[in-house]
């Protein structure tokens, strides 16, 4: 019956397939504009406009270009009738709160990377990236604000309108557009359609959003965390919600289920391939990353993206290799073969398991502190909420800043001294 439910028909309709009613509007809307105002110009406006709502709290509409398009679409709109279980969208949401530090790890070292395996996604990212923000890794930045809007707080309200889990999802719907706009201005010629459908269509919206949802708990099982199948179930209804206003077109009725997981991620798993642009946005990733890592931790992240990927399912064990990601650290392979092999005896399993959480967490904790630090400085529109910063033991104050800014500098002298990467 699954089968039947997603047959290889289906995805094929959805890969051509992309938002027809906003498009519509968007081009209405593009058509009316002044010479000299286009596509890029529009996607910053609405870049900046979505910072500067969530910041304050409120729906985006600010001033002209984008405000224009806010009310061009129609910006309210509710919940979906079938998203009203607040108490399992609570459940959900709770799934980050609780484990958000291992999430950060899965975005980052698990989500990207099978993103940037999708030769489509990985050409819109690289070159919008390159246009809108000049930044290849500020998309990676924003995901993980996404996550924060969505889940990292224990409020069931963040997905109702002004909020920002709101905001973002009807912005990103909007962005969307006007990426596929921007793509048809900019590289109409070079854009294989055939192969790929317009870009940002309604198979790489569900791909995204399994990878955000069931690629975070699969990356997090082999941290050793497992969630329960409630937990799962929750998370995933939540995502769906998230889905539907983004416009999803499969969440358009009902969420996911448990009982589509394996069916779609075996078709999706046939999308993984390699592509320069692919390689481009992962080897930048891992500098970024690696930037902030203690000293003796840099190849952390690398060794981490190994680790995960080693006995994924549907072909995603392939992604380190599609990606070009370079090797992992030496001490990191022999952890992991002691690991692989411990589950023969249980206590050493026990504390080989809670080592390898201990360094997920550890890891995590860096990387929410890059992301806080790089909003200190406005290179992206970036907020821990005060709750989570507490939680995690990240001050955000400008001595603690500061701080940790001299330190990665002498960071960054030591490595220079020591020969070789």
């Amino acid at each position: 019956m699954l089968a039947d439910r997603w047959p290889e028909e289906r995805f094929q309709q959805l890969r051509q397939h992309a938002d027809p009613a906003i498009d519509k509007v968007v081009a209405e809307y593009l058509e009316a504009q002044p010479a000299g105002r286009g596509a890029l110009d529009l996607v910053k406006a609405v870049i900046s406009e979505l910072g500067q709502a969530k910041r304050e709290a409120r729906a985006p509409s600010g001033e002209p270009p984008a405000s224009e398009i806010f009310d061009a679409i129609g910006f309210v709109e509710d919940l979906p009738e079938w998203g009203d279980d607040r108490e399992l969208l609570a459940r959900g949401q709770a799934v980050f709160a609780d484990y958000g530090l291992y999430q950060s790890v899965a975005l980052f070292f698990a989500c990207l990377p099978m993103t940037y395996a999708e030769v489509s996604s990985a050409k819109v990212l690289a070159d919008v990236s390159d246009l809108a923000t000049h930044s290849l890794t500020r998309w990676a930045g924003e995901s993980w604000q996404l996550l924060i809007d969505m889940m990292g707080l224990k409020v069931v309200n963040s997905l109702e309108i002004g909020r920002p889990g709101h905001t973002t999802a009807i912005g990103l719907r909007i962005l969307h557009s006007f990426v596929r706009a921007l793509i048809e201005e900019r590289y109409a010629d070079q854009w294989d359609t055939e192969r790929y459908g317009p870009p940002v269509n309604q198979e790489l919206l569900l791909a995204t959003l399994f990878d955000f949802s069931v690629g975070t708990w699969e990356a997090m099982e082999t941290m050793g965390v497992v969630l329960s199948e409630e937990e799962r179930a929750a998370n995933l209804y939540t995502w769906s919600i998230f889905g539907n206003l983004m416009g999803v077109e499969v969440c358009r009725d009902g969420p996911l289920t448990l009982d589509d997981v394996e069916p779609i991620s075996a078709r999706l798993g046939r999308l993984y391939d390699s592509s320069d642009e692919g390689r481009r946005l992962m080897a930048r990733l891992l500098e970024e990353v690696e930037e902030f890592m203690p000293l003796g931790w840099r190849k952390m992240p690398r060794s981490l993206v190994h680790w995960i990927f080693h006995d994924a399912a549907h072909g995603a064990n392939r992604v380190p290799k599609l990606l070009a990601v370079p090797m992992p650290a030496w001490w990191f392979t022999a952890l992991f073969t002691v690991a692989r092999r411990g589950h023969r005896h249980a206590r050493l399993t026990r504390v080989v398991d809670g080592l390898l959480r201990w360094l997920a967490r550890r890891v995590g904790r860096q990387i929410a502190i890059a992301l806080a630090d790089r909003q200190s400085q406005e290179q992206a529109a970036l907020k821990i909420p005060a709750e989570l910063a507490h939680a995690w033991s990240i001050k955000q104050s400008k001595p603690a800043m500061k701080t940790r800014e001299v330190r990665r500098n002498v960071r960054r002298r030591v490595r220079g001294w020591l020969p070789g990467r």
